[in-house]
């Protein structure tokens, strides 16, 4: 009996010892986990989220971004976060600016806009052809009379809101006369969101001509932020934690152009004479929006089809690597 409570009493022993030791390894692991003066140490098994870094100087098209007001970088800072952390979103966005931003970039160019409001249109439409509440279409969110105002034709056969080239020339005028009024780019993308006289009555009302000192609705107060958010992370995705390459992005895709300046009674027959269905004529098309074209006016269209081939599996498979 007296053996037997001797080992009882040693195990004991050793037992509460090694809590002891295990206990002050896991405090002092904490400690250092939890001390502002030392490192961050993350244990290997622990999923981590880290806080975004915010540079320390910043411009949206060549206009300096108050940075050294707190208000100002707290903002910035919570589009960083949202848009770093809502991965999914973020990942499409890279993904189709390799497709659709040099078409844009290059009709910004043209019009002298600066290459920055590329990432206006994402934040507009996340480079899709989407209609918001208000009927704001296409990659630019255009409303039907902005539309109009800008000779884009709108009708209930054709929409050019949905047409990337023409909606983006319109983009570029309605915002070139928005820098003649305000002779500001940043003001100029504001009041692209919440129109010109929405930004006259709150620049009037606050005695205010600087964006970054004005009180605005949270939707146009969250703007800019939003595109100078896109702007850091797609200009340098694997510094926010996005690494792709380059099979993962969508790659332009080629076509050529046919004229259709008649009418057209059914465009699943004339999307087969091009070797291609009707769901790939308006998906290279989307301005059209019927499954006819009456075209009274005998106006001349350009048509995009598809190259044969232009998909290859081979390039997701990693064994092309860019053409």
């Amino acid at each position: 009996m007296r053996i037997k409570s001797l080992g009882t009493w040693l195990i004991f022993v050793l037992v509460f010892t090694l809590s002891l030791v295990l206990l002050f390894q896991k405090k002092t692991a904490l400690s250092k986990e939890t001390d502002p003066e030392e490192d961050i140490i993350i244990p290997e098994d622990r999923y981590a989220i880290f806080a975004v870094d915010i540079p320390t100087e910043l411009d949206f098209a060549g206009e300096p971004v108050p940075l050294d007001q707190q208000d100002i970088w707290e903002s910035l800072d919570r589009e960083i976060l949202v848009n770093t952390y809502w991965q999914s979103q973020t990942l499409l966005y890279i993904k189709r600016a390799n497709r659709y931003f040099p078409t844009i970039e290059k009709i910004l160019k043209k019009n002298n806009i600066p290459d920055d409001f590329k990432y206006l249109a994402v934040a507009e439409s996340g480079l899709m052809n989407v209609v918001s509440p208000s009927q704001a279409a296409g990659f630019w969110q255009l409303l039907e009379g902005t539309a109009k105002d800008y000779d884009l034709e709108t009708n209930d056969e054709v929409d050019e809101r949905y047409h990337l080239e023409k909606a983006t020339e319109a983009a570029c005028k309605f915002l070139q006369d928005s820098y003649d009024k305000y002779g500001n780019w940043t003001l100029a993308a504001a009041s692209y969101n919440a129109g010109r006289r929405g930004m006259d009555r709150q620049m009037k009302r606050q005695n205010e001509t600087d964006y970054y000192d004005l009180l605005l609705n949270e939707e146009t107060a969250r703007y800019v932020y939003r595109i100078l958010a896109y702007k850091l992370i797609l200009s340098d995705p694997a510094k926010f934690g996005f690494y792709l390459g380059e099979k993962d992005l969508y790659p332009p895709v080629p076509f050529y152009e046919v004229t259709v300046d008649g009418k057209v009674n059914d465009f699943s027959e004339f999307a087969n004479r091009y070797d291609i269905n009707y769901k790939l004529l308006k998906w290279m098309n989307p301005w059209l929006r019927d499954t006819v074209l009456n075209n009274q006016n005998n106006t001349s269209y350009y048509l995009k089809i598809p190259r044969q081939g232009f998909f290859d599996p081979a390039r997701v498979n990693n064994e092309i690597i860019g053409d």
